[in-house]
């Protein structure tokens, strides 16, 4: 039986364990938000904003019990006791419930050392978006401090398998980017495989072997409605969307050995794009749209080789070591993040304008790298405990988090764009 659409109350959240951090981060000091409603906290929104902050690696938040006051009113701020705690910013707010489903969140974002305020919002939101409006906030401090945009209030896609009844239950699964509000898109006795985002974020395309045999999907989020794009006789797998969201490149073989395809969505036009007896998979293309990257081992050995989007002749990039593959652009395009085998499989980022290549991750069998809409972050697949989970790691390697399950294996994940 195969499920389709919503499912509430799939509470399996993925918690984070920040494994490695950074020397030199920011201090910062987020107080816990005052509250106004005639009911309980719905939810602690300073204590997310430093989570947030925290496993971005470039902020270092203040412990609420080191805090020797608690203001939240710019009025009531005593900046002598926030420079004798060496706080770079400091972060004070308030929650308060409008309505019956309506609240209004506000902060203030100061640079403390100056005494001068550095941004100020006030946002509304319903209580099925509270928490992911602080998200926002926690992205709008972070893009205020460092001039990047944040990606707190991302979602990532992945896959979960687990044991029911004697058998394998696969689930397609989205949560928000710290792993929390885990919702279920599908859920299929066979298994599901390769989620990649559309670049609005308001559909997904995936494998399933629901009927045997793999077929590749296209399912829209907010009404589970869904379309079949490709069953064609061998393999259909590894979906990527273009940047205009208009084709879909995959890999087929129903003409041979695997081979890189792309398929308009309007007319349902197939454009095979590489002829080799060798394999040729795992396509992504670049934020132009311009090119591809795929993986092949037409040289012997799985490397990664670049095409342009209207075909030709491949070009190899990868040289370094016997194993290189799954690989995906950074947002900006000039990086590739990929699995770099040797020792393990290990998650490398190739800098496609110097050339050199840096392993970011110890393995063993680390893979599907997936990098967060803002180019900071690499989101993975890796194996711990005996199975699978998620991992991240920042661009430089410094930063390392591990998105923890309590149960079954975590797989395959994928970063939503903005």
């Amino acid at each position: 039986m195969l499920w389709v659409g919503w499912l509430s109350g799939a509470r399996a959240e993925l918690t984070i364990e920040i494994t490695r951090g950074v020397e030199g981060a920011l201090p910062i000091a987020v107080v816990p938000f005052g509250w106004s409603g005639p009911e309980r906290r719905p939810l602690d929104a300073a204590g997310i904003i430093q989570a947030d902050l925290a496993r971005s690696g470039r902020f270092e938040p203040l412990p609420e019990d080191d805090m020797l006051t608690r203001p939240s009113r710019p009025e009531n701020i005593q900046w002598p006791a926030w420079r004798a705690l060496g706080q770079d910013y400091l972060v004070i707010g308030g929650l308060r419930q409008s309505g019956a489903d309506q609240f209004e969140v506000q902060f203030h974002l100061f640079d403390v050392y100056r005494g001068k305020a550095l941004a100020a919002y006030r946002l509304p939101a319903r209580t099925r978006d509270l928490r992911r409006t602080v998200h926002r906030i926690s992205d709008l401090i972070y893009e205020k401090i460092t001039g990047e945009p944040g990606a707190f209030a991302t979602r990532i896609a992945y896959i979960t398998v687990a044991e029911q009844n004697g058998r394998r239950i696969y689930k397609l699964q989205i949560a928000d980017a710290d792993g929390y509000r885990p919702r279920t898109v599908v859920v299929s006795p066979e298994p599901l495989m390769s989620p990649a985002w559309s670049p609005d974020g308001k559909r997904l395309a995936y494998v399933s072997f629901e009927r045997r045999s793999s077929a590749v999907y296209i399912q829209t989020l907010a009404t589970g409605e869904r379309e079949k794009v490709a069953e064609f006789s061998g393999i259909n797998g590894a979906p990527t969307w273009s940047p205009d969201g208009g084709r879909l490149a995959l890999t087929l073989s129903k003409d041979g050995s695997p081979d890189i395809y792309v398929a308009d969505l309007t007319s349902r036009r197939l454009t095979r794009l590489t002829r080799s007896f060798a394999i040729d998979t795992e396509p992504a293309w670049s934020p132009d749209g311009k090119s591809l990257v795929f993986t092949s081992d037409r040289g012997g050995s799985p490397q990664i080789y670049t095409i342009s989007a209207a075909g030709g002749n491949p070009r190899r990039l990868t040289f370094e070591g016997n194993y290189n593959a799954r690989a995906t652009f950074s947002p900006d395009g000039r990086r590739l993040a990929l699995v770099h085998g040797g020792n393990g499989y290990r998650i490398a980022v190739l800098d496609l304008e110097e050339g050199g290549m840096s392993v970011l991750t110890p393995g063993p069998l680390d893979e599907s790298p997936s990098f967060a809409p803002n180019g900071r972050m690499i989101l993975y697949a890796t194996q711990a405990g005996g199975r699978g989970q998620l991992a991240a790691v920042s661009v430089d390697g410094r930063v390392r988090q591990r998105l923890k399950t309590e149960e079954g294996d975590v797989r395959e994940p994928a970063w939503s764009p903005f």
